[in-house]
């Protein structure tokens, strides 16, 4: 959960920033003590696994600090892939996919710091679900990224307690 502390009082790219710090690290927490063959599976009713939680959400946020840099995701394949972008695919693993995204964390934090305001915008790429020329702001990037993580911090909950009865607050 984000705490309130003095460093962020006040700051909003600062306080932004921590609220997304904090669904990280709840989907991560939801990994602590399990094998790797458990963060793979499919104990609820969903699809969806750990490991292919974290997969998904690093993978995510890869993509649209891609988008707010304006340049290409060097890791988007085409969208026959989709289903892999919630499974670990041969040669990854949790540690890989997480260690990747230390570096997304770090890039992103570096980007946000660089902006100028966090009401800079950047377009949005044709698709049916944006409208026409949109553009969103930087501030709009951290709020989506801590609803988008809270969600699945959310599932990453149901599917440890499936596993073994943990609960992440108490």
């Amino acid at each position: 959960m984000a705490q309130i502390s003095e460093e962020v009082l006040g700051d909003e790219r600062a306080t932004l920033l921590k609220f997304v710090e904090a669904q990280r690290v709840a989907i991560r927490e939801a990994l602590d003590g399990v094998s790797a063959e458990q963060a793979a599976s499919r104990p609820s009713a969903s699809e969806l696994s750990l490991s292919g939680l974290v997969k998904h959400v690093s993978e995510a946020e890869h993509n649209w600090l891609r988008l707010a840099q304006q340049r290409p995701n060097e890791r988007f394949t085409g969208p026959e892939s989709w289903a892999d972008g919630f499974r670990l695919v041969e040669g990854e693993t949790i540690e890989s996919v997480l260690a990747f995204w230390d570096g997304v964390r770090a890039e992103l934090e570096e980007f946000v710091a660089s902006a100028g305001s966090l009401d800079e915008t950047f377009p949005l790429p044709p698709a049916p679900w944006f409208p026409e020329n949109g553009k969103v702001s930087v501030r709009w990037l951290l709020l989506h990224l801590v609803e988008e993580f809270a969600r699945h911090a959310g599932h990453a909950d149901v599917i440890r307690e499936s596993i073994d009865g943990r609960k992440a607050m108490g």
